[in-house]
């Protein structure tokens, strides 16, 4: 297996690339690329806490998936609602 420490900073990399990626996310026309840039940032920060725990990794992705999917798909059925070229 791998040291912890890989783990740990392949998650900093995955934060910061993915925040980055979520930044540059409105200006994609495609909903499914903006669902995978908030996605990365989630996989990243459940890496550092897989360092820790395998607990609170596995509880920390189901929540931060679950919390920026049903953000993301009603911001884009509120934009679609309004009639903006989502």
């Amino acid at each position: 297996m791998f040291d912890l420490q890989i783990w740990f900073y392949l998650g900093i990399v995955l934060c910061i690339v993915g925040s980055l990626a979520v930044v540059w996310g409105p200006g994609v026309k495609d909903p499914i690329i903006r669902t995978i840039n908030t996605e990365v940032p989630s996989i990243g920060v459940s890496l550092i806490f897989l360092s820790y725990n395998h607990t609170i990794a596995i509880i920390t992705f189901i929540a931060t998936t679950m919390i920026i999917t049903l953000v993301l798909f009603r911001a884009i059925t509120r934009l679609e609602e309004l009639g903006a070229d989502v």
